[in-house]
């Protein structure tokens, strides 16, 4: 009998158990959609703060080439690691894009692009960048961006 007690025990608690766990589980009636703003998150209307997803792909998209340092989607951020082109293997490049906004619009894109020579010595020396290499980047990833949009519209 008092086995039976046990036992019995033991079903009840590990039921209560996967009804707390249960409940804990994530709405999914909540309309949390990846172009949220912040002041429906601050709102409580949104689950997190996101940026544009077209503008996220294609940055990945364009930027394929280089090594990814690091990528925040959450952040809107992605740091390239240095590239080396083989051709002119005495400059390297690397890019940092920050995704401003979860709007499609060209305010919600910065890219900086940075450059460096390397010396006789071997020593990596910063160098100037042509300004207009940011904003070809820049438009290169908003082409992509609606270029997305628009294929998910149609399809």
């Amino acid at each position: 009998m008092k086995s039976e007690k046990s036992i019995m025990f033991k079903v009840l608690a590990l039921a209560s158990a996967s009804a707390i766990l249960a409940a804990c589980g994530g709405n999914s009636s909540a309309s949390g959609t990846r172009n949220e703003t912040l002041a429906s998150y601050k709102s409580g209307h949104a689950q997190a703060t996101t940026v544009n997803r077209y503008l996220w792909a294609a940055s990945l998209e364009t930027l394929d080439f280089l090594p990814v340092f690091s990528a925040d989607p959450i952040a809107g951020l992605i740091i390239t690691d240095w590239y080396v082109n083989p051709e002119v293997p005495g400059e390297r490049f690397k890019t940092n894009v920050y995704i401003l906004d979860s709007s499609l619009r060209a305010d919600a894109l910065r890219v900086s692009v940075f450059r460096q020579v390397q010396g006789e010595d071997g020593a990596w020396t910063d160098a100037t960048v042509n300004p207009a290499t940011a904003r070809e980047i820049e438009n290169a990833i908003l082409t992509r961006a609606r270029q997305l949009r628009l294929n998910q519209i149609e399809g």
